[in-house]
Parts: C-alpha cells; structure tokens; sequence
C-alpha cells in the first residue's frame, strides 16, 4: 500500500478513469488521454470541453492575448513571425518533409530536452495510434506520418512524472494542448517545449476506416491523406501512387456522422496555445506553414533552420463566398456527381483562394459548422464554450436556423 505523506501532491491520490468508464466530459471526450492518469484531478479545470478557457491559457502561456482587431491574429492567435518552408533534403517516409521530426530530433541531440512525446502506430494497426515518450531520435522517427485518429497522448504523463526527466517536448493537437498548459504547473518541469499541428475533424478508428472505404478507391493501401489546397483530397499510396477525390464529391450524407462529436465543438483549428505550429493548411502546395508564437518557439525553429528552405507566406483569392454556399450544401448534405465534383475542383484549383486564404477558408467553414453543432446541440453550453474570436469570425456570415 502506498502512503501518501502531506507533500504528496493531491492529483496522486487521484486514479485514472477505469477502461469503459463513461469519461467527465461524456460524448464530448476528445480521448486526449489526461483521464487515463492520475491527472484526472484537474480534469474540470483542465478538459476544453469542460471549461472552455482559451483567453487565460493564452494569456498564460504567450503572455497575452491575440488582438482580435488584428486579422491575422484573429485567425491565426498569437505569433512573431509566419513563413513557409520546407526540408532542403527531406527525411524518407515523412508526411511532408519532416520538419517536425527534424526539430524533435535536434532537441535530444543538443540535449534542450530529455524526452519527447508522440505518437508511434501500434504493431498491428498503421492508423492505430500508440503515443510514447521517446528518449532517443530513432524512436522519434518511428512516429513520422500523422495517425488521423483520436490520441491519448496525454496518457504518458505519468510515465513522463515517473522518469524524473526535467524539460519535455510534446507534440499534439489543440485539445491535448489545451489540458496540457491546463496542469502544465503540476508537472514539475523545469522547461516545457509544445511542437503542435492544426487539427480538424478527427475521428474513431472505425470512423477513419469507414471515411476510407467510402472515399478512397484502395483503402488497404492508404499510407497518409491530406485535404488539400485544389479542394482535393490527396490520398498517399504504398506504391507511391497519388489518388485525388473531390471534396464535393464526398458523400456527405454517409460521412456527415463520422467525425467525434469534439472536433464538431473545437475552434482551435490552428493550435493557439503551442510555441511552434507546422503544418500545411497557409502553405502553398508542396510546402509547410510554420507559426512562431513565441520565443521558445523561435528557439525550437532555430534548431533546424539551416536545414530549410524558405519563403514568406502568401494569400490569394477571396474566401466568402465559397464558405457561405459551403454552408447549406454541407447542411443538407449535399453531394454533387463526380463530373460535376471534378469540373468544379478545375475552376477552384484556378481562381480559388490560396496560401493564407485557403486557410481562411477552412477556419471560416469549419467554425460555422461547428459553431451550428453546438447551438444545435448544446445549447447551454453555447455563449460560454465559442472563444470571442470565434464568434466574430463565425459572425460574418449568413447562418440557417
């Protein structure tokens, strides 16, 4: 029996949420793993979805909030400097080019950190996400290509307690982000370091197969996926095949259920509360976009950035009147015939918006649909769940009832 002494700090009298356990946030759990340890504790200050508490986070973590009369930063959140870049000699097997792999590596090699969580596949699954703490880069590599699935990668937090390891890396998603700087100050490190990506529309498993065998034409053979600037979505092959699908052409009515009922009440598309964000959605084809919010996160961009290509970010296009006639076709479930899908993504790929634009366009989308999500569905929840940025983004536009 263990004894808890008064210097034992409270959330180790906690236990983990029992397997099957309904979870505090319910049907709204993003699985993003702090109830599987004892940080359980916090979990009502801490879960997104509990307590929506975006401002104080941000305020907390960049040392103030995004001005919200600022474009850019109403979209975008807090950061010192935007770029798109690349890999000059890209790492074999990454999503992209390996630029999160890259800096993950540096940072135990020059020894900044003495950890890293992330997520490798699991031996029977290369979609089944099994999150780790890596000490070395060759477990770092292992984790390379996104497992567009639900993660716990804040389920490692004990382990992360229990090796005495003072400065970590962690790379997630917004949701795991959030809980993280949530009980940041319970995890005794000296020095926390957030690599995060963008993240919409995650999904189960079972979700992410069905969204294969209905969209892809070889759903065994996916390596990786990404909803791309050309509104196609671009599916990666194990013989390096590259398959294109129209995303109007999806069959929305099939899908519209697929996606967890979190990523459907998230407006942190874009990861505001990490040091560093890279990922694809403001690049233009073929390249990265990388968001510095901070100094920690310049100090992490620092690490690799001889390795890189890069160049300013750019935007092109008009966004709105896509999202408003988005808004009812996605509604309605609409989904044209594959001609017709195939016509429009020529005229998109021409004149449609790009670089920060199409990012735009993809923030302004999904937060109405979500936004309607959870005015539909949770009601009560509505005026204090929406982050003020979000409703003024979402306030643009003509919304149904």
């Amino acid at each position: 029996m263990t004894l808890v002494t008064p210097e034992t700090p409270k959330h180790k009298k906690s236990k983990a949420l029992k397997p099957g356990a309904r979870p505090p946030a319910k049907e709204l759990c993003s699985e993003c793993g702090l109830c599987d340890t004892y940080y359980i504790h916090y979990v009502k200050e801490a879960c997104a979805f509990l307590n929506q508490q975006f401002d104080k986070l941000e305020e907390g973590t960049h040392g103030r909030r995004r001005e919200l009369e600022n474009p850019e930063e109403l979209y975008f959140g807090v950061h010192q400097d935007m770029m798109a870049a690349r890999k000059q000699q890209p790492i074999p097997g990454a999503q992209w080019t390996g630029i999160v792999s890259s800096i993950a590596c540096a940072m135990l090699e020059k020894g900044l950190v003495e950890g890293v969580v992330c997520v490798q596949n699991t031996p029977e699954d290369r979609f089944g996400p099994m999150p780790v703490l890596a000490r070395t880069p060759e477990e770092v590599l292992a984790a390379r290509v996104n497992k567009p699935t639900l993660s716990p990668n804040l389920s490692v937090l004990e382990t992360v307690e229990r090796s005495g390891l003072k400065r970590l890396l962690v790379i997630g998603v917004g949701c795991q982000i959030q809980a993280l700087r949530a009980v940041e100050k319970h995890l005794g490190l000296e020095k926390l370091y957030v690599l995060g990506t963008p993240c919409v529309d995650n999904v189960s498993r079972a979700g992410l197969q069905k969204f294969l065998e209905t969209t892809s034409s070889s759903p065994d053979t996916v390596v990786h996926y990404e909803f791309m600037q050309d509104f196609r979505i671009h599916f990666k092959h194990k013989d390096g095949s590259i398959e294109k699908v129209p995303f109007f052409g999806l069959n929305t009515k099939e899908l519209k259920d697929v996606f967890a009922p979190s990523c459907l009440s998230c407006f942190d598309y874009v990861n505001g509360l990490a040091d560093l964000v890279v990922g694809y959605m403001g690049a233009p084809f073929r390249w990265q976009w990388l968001v510095v919010r901070n100094q920690t996160g310049q100090e992490m961009l620092d690490l690799v950035r001889d390795q890189l290509e890069v160049q300013p970010v750019m935007s092109r296009g008009d966004r709105r009147q896509a999202v408003q006639q988005s808004i009812p076709a996605y509604d309605k479930g609409v989904t044209l015939p594959m001609w017709a899908a195939k016509l429009m993504g020529v005229v998109i790929e021409k004149i449609g918006p790009r670089g920060l634009e199409y990012a735009r366009f993809s923030i302004d989308s999904h937060f109405v649909r979500n936004y309607l999500y959870v005015k539909r569905n949770y009601a009560q929840k509505l005026a204090a769940h929406v982050p003020e940025f979000a409703k003024r983004i979402v306030a643009q536009y003509k919304l149904p009832d």
